[in-house]
Parts: structure tokens; sequence; C-alpha cells
């Protein structure tokens, strides 16, 4: 029953994550809540195993339909890469709670911002061109691959908002190209809790399967009604994951 509810989970937490990211606010409380003797370093591999399985699927379906800006977003999934790397390991034996108080403050922000820009990412106008672009691209991905390695929630949303703000990518755009550098960190970030023995495989397999189904839901209906529905589903999911950590910070 246990692998069942949180197979539910996966599946859900896959078509959140193809739209506009934040599929770790659905599956990793699930695992937590499901799994609460387990150490939380394996938690976050078992999440990684599923969730690497979803964010590449959508990357491939994304690729298909969306002129995605390469010269710019394989700089940012290399440095997204060594990242996570740096992030997993460092998660393994520091403690990440400062970070729940300060990040409902953060997603606070970044919606305060978003509803603010009524035209924020409605318009497709990248701001930089060659290396400018890779420059930037990878600054982002090595901060949040950091950040996704050592403690994740909102990775996605965090990557599709600095990619229409730094880099002025429509919402369309800056999500399926999030999904090419969540790939990269969660591939990464998998490696490195596999090596510490920090996955259970027989989880993550069945769970992998789940997220790939509800990815190829969601990456359908981004595809279908394009950047206007990313940036409703984006303050949704943000505004969500405000709730979900503002009371794991503050009121648990």
């Amino acid at each position: 029953m246990d692998l069942v509810l949180i197979a539910a989970a996966s599946l859900l937490a896959g078509f959140v994550d193809a739209i506009v990211g934040g599929g770790g606010l659905v599956l990793v409380p699930a695992l937590f809540a499901t799994l609460p003797a387990t150490h939380p370093a394996t938690l976050l591999g078992i999440n990684k195993s599923a969730s690497v399985w979803g964010t590449a699927i959508a990357t491939a379906q994304f690729s298909r339909r969306v002129d995605l800006r390469w010269g710019a977003l394989l700089p940012a999934a290399i440095a997204a890469m060594a990242g996570s790397f740096i992030g997993a390991w460092t998660v393994t034996s520091v403690s990440p709670d400062f970070l729940r108080k300060l990040l409902p403050l953060v997603l606070v922000a970044v919606l305060a911002y978003t509803l603010a820009r009524k035209h924020l990412g409605r318009d497709h106008a990248p701001h930089f061109e060659g290396r400018a672009e890779a420059l930037v691209g990878a600054a982002i991905g090595l901060v949040l691959g950091f950040y996704d390695g050592f403690f994740g929630p909102g990775m996605g949303s965090f990557l599709v908002f600095l990619f229409v703000r730094l880099l002025g990518y429509d919402f369309l755009h800056a999500s399926a190209s999030a999904k090419l550098v969540n790939t990269a960190s969660n591939l990464a970030a998998l490696a490195l809790f596999a090596f510490k023995g920090h996955v259970w495989w027989h989880y993550g397999l069945a769970l992998a399967v789940a997220n790939v189904a509800g990815s190829l839901l969601g990456t359908r209906l981004a595809l279908r009604h394009g950047a206007g529905f990313v940036r409703s589903m984006f303050l949704v999911v943000v505004t969500a994951l405000i709730c979900k950590t503002g009371y794991d910070a503050f009121l648990r």
C-alpha cells in the first residue's frame, strides 16, 4: 500500500514538474510521510531516481516542439551537474535546516514580482546572445544545481523564473529549458546518492514509471496551451510552495 501511495504522488509530481517544476513539493513530503524512519538522504535519493526520468522525457518532448537555445543551455546543464554533485555531497554531512525559514520568504518575493509584472514571460525576447548568454546560463545552473543537490524544493520553479527574468525567455521556453538543466542536476545528485548507498532501487524504478507517465501528460498540456498556461501554473505552484514551506518552517 505504501508503494501505491507514493507511486500516485510520483505521477502527480511528474505532471507538475513537466509544466513548471515543483514536483518535489508533492513527492518528497509523500516519501517523508510514508517512510518516516528512513534516512533523509535515502528519501532524497529515491526522489531523484524517479524525477530524473520524468525530467529527461519532458526535455525530449519539449525539444521536438520548442526551439531551445543550446548554446546557453548546455553550459547551464554542465554547471548544474557540478553544483548538484557538490550540493548532494554536502547534504550527506551538513543539515539544510537553515534554509527552511528562508525559502518561503524568497518564494513570496518571486510570487510578488511575477504578479506585479503582468507581461513577464509572455513574449520570448532573449536578452543576450553568444558567450554572454552562455555565462549567465552557467551561473544560473551552478547556483541552482547546488541548491537542488543540497535542499531542492522549488528548483524547477526557480529555474523557470530566472530564465524568464534574467534571460528574457517566455514561460514556455523557460519551462522547456529548465527541464534540461533539471535533468542534469538530478542525474548528478542521483549518482552521488547511489555512490553513498542512499538509493532504494526497488522503490525508485516503480516511482520512475509513474513519474514518466505524469511527465508525458504535463508536457502535452504545456505545449498545447502555451506560455500563458505555464505562467498560470507557475503562480499556482509557487503559491503552493509558499504554503508548504511556510508551514514546515514556522508552524510545524
